[in-house]
């Protein structure tokens, strides 16, 4: 517990954890014991924790997706696959460290895995642009993306990203064209493709690499046009209004999925995946196994068509005669 940090609105469970080390403390000096009241200390942090994870808000959920302790995308790679070997550049400017890809294993299968990384500390997050992609990172994730297709071989992307580098360098090398091209080429890719939103899903910055025949969010993730606080900043000019926002925007992956705009959703350790990581790993790798078992059966032709069938039918429109 005492590494872990912990948000503000899991005071009464933290209060409850320190209440139990004080316990524990007591009776492994032998003083007391305290058998009974660590049992039943026990049972209230877990009654705790399901009122708390079972009644989020829609802002609580984006605090959650951003836990400095949340497993990244070399994190699932790590646990989910082996023999990984990461590919670098677009072979037009650079290596965008924002993005990371590569070929790897699952269970004898070949996947190209491809998704931003964010990083732990100081020099990592400078190192990493905290996770948001320069227009070559959108280009590298392309370039992998059809040298999987040129292998036959199934794509997976993570989604984690607060939104795509908003410098004035990233607009002169074209992140607009970078992340339009990537929505375009990802629609008629002939191979599986499956998008998992594994933290923040932000904007076109988590959609240049979002177009699959199946997106899933994991449950304490969100997926939005814009963040809470931007759109509090461009609605109410001040960012207080985050929490206001976040609810409007209907954000989280429930809402996602209610809206149809997602496939399903993966279900994550009470707490979130940071509490329990190799719960959150086996989750994601059976998802991912799930998900491809149904894939692999599709033509080429049908992978295209459905999955243009399914972005063309989302959101909300009327044709008027003239």
């Amino acid at each position: 517990m005492a590494d872990t940090q912990w948000l503000d609105f899991e005071k009464d469970i933290v209060e409850l954890h320190e209440q139990l080390a004080k316990a524990r403390e007591t009776h492994e000096k032998g003083k007391l014991d305290m058998t009974d009241m660590i049992q039943g200390l026990e049972e209230k942090i877990e009654e705790a924790k399901k009122h708390v994870y079972n009644n989020l808000t829609g802002w609580q959920k984006v605090q959650i997706s951003r836990h400095p302790d949340r497993p990244y995308t070399l994190d699932y790679i790590e646990n989910i696959a082996t023999d990984f070997i990461e590919l670098h550049g677009d072979r037009h400017v650079k290596d965008d460290k924002a993005i990371v890809g590569g070929f790897a294993s699952i269970d004898g299968e070949t996947f190209m895995i491809i998704g931003q990384q964010k990083g732990r500390n100081t020099k990592q997050r400078q190192m990493r642009n905290f996770g948001m992609p320069n227009p070559e990172g959108y280009r590298k994730a392309l370039r992998l993306m059809k040298l999987a297709e040129k292998f036959k071989k199934p794509i997976i992307t993570f989604i984690d990203t607060p939104g795509a580098s908003p410098g004035l360098e990233a607009e002169e090398r074209g992140q607009g064209e970078a992340i339009a091209r990537n929505l375009f080429e990802m629609a008629t890719l002939e191979v599986p493709v499956i998008c998992i939103v594994i933290g923040e899903g932000a904007s076109g910055g988590a959609l240049g690499i979002g177009i699959g025949d199946r997106v899933l969010m994991m449950q304490y993730t969100w997926y939005s046009v814009i963040s809470p606080e931007s759109c509090s900043s461009i609605l109410w000019r001040t960012w207080d209004k985050k929490e206001l926002a976040a609810e409007a925007l209907k954000l989280s992956a429930t809402d996602m999925l209610g809206n149809g705009l997602i496939d399903g959703i993966i279900e994550e350790p009470l707490g979130g995946a940071h509490h329990d990581t190799a719960t959150a790993f086996k989750a994601v790798k059976a998802a991912i196994k799930k998900e491809y078992k149904a894939l692999k059966t599709l033509s080429p032709d049908e992978l295209v068509n459905k999955r243009i069938a399914k972005f063309s039918n989302m959101g909300v429109y009327e044709v008027l005669e003239s």
